[in-house]
């Protein structure tokens, strides 16, 4: 019993152990990029290995640009179409999440997330589009991080750097030559509201923009005056 024991307690204590030094990994990518851009996502290095099993030499679609050189409408419409409580917030919108709960009880499934920007981040910096209660509580580690080590214009920068815009399409400067032959910098607010209201099913949307998301982008462009920009 007590080499049971014994070796129930090593266990626990490498499974602490593996979990601080994963913890520790994420923090190191955390710091690096507070100043460096990624060069690759955890969403990114899953679709590129989608697309590769189709088609082995398939390349993704990702340029980094700085924050000044992002349109500023692109920055509103986001905003407005994702976290209108971005600049507020300290990475998570509790109101936001109350009303998702409901509005999923309501309908019996999960339809509303409630997740803020910092949070969406975190998922496509280092984890899965797969739900778990193991991945939701990662998350939230990471959006700590985050928001603790990040100011909010960096947060704002390399998300619209890294969210998926499309299948195999990443970042604003990757979407905006793709969906206008433009750079991102030149977006228009039609444009931006067009590419924001994308972002929860982007590969979705990418060949399926009907009438109801056309009625929701426009929404989102008389609404993009009043976002706060970090």
């Amino acid at each position: 019993m007590k080499t049971l024991w014994r070796w129930t307690r090593r266990a626990l204590l490498a499974l602490v152990l593996a979990f601080v030094a994963y913890q520790l990994w994420l923090l190191g990518h955390v710091l690096w990029w507070k100043w460096m851009p990624p060069s690759e996502t955890s969403f990114m290095s899953l679709r590129l290995s989608e697309l590769n099993e189709k088609k082995p030499d398939t390349e993704l679609h990702y340029r980094w640009v700085p924050y000044e050189q992002i349109s500023v409408h692109l920055k509103r419409a986001v905003i407005a179409a994702e976290d209108d409580k971005f600049v507020d917030h300290e990475g998570f919108d509790w109101e936001g999440i109350q009303k998702a709960i409901e509005k999923n009880q309501k309908k019996g499934k999960a339809v509303a997330g409630g997740s803020t920007i910092s949070q969406q981040l975190a998922k496509n910096l280092f984890l899965s589009p797969a739900r778990s209660y193991f991945r939701k509580a990662e998350e939230a580690i990471i959006t700590v991080m985050i928001e603790t080590l990040w100011d909010k214009r960096r947060i704002l920068e390399v998300y619209l750097n890294v969210v998926e815009w499309g299948n195999g399409i990443f970042g604003c400067e990757a979407a905006a030559q793709r969906y206008y032959r433009v750079s991102a910098s030149r977006l228009t607010p039609p444009q931006a509201a067009r590419l924001a209201v994308m972002l929860p099913n982007p590969r979705k949307y990418e060949t399926n923009f009907g009438p109801r998301l056309a009625a929701h982008a426009a929404r989102i462009q008389s609404r993009m005056q009043y976002s706060d920009l970090p």
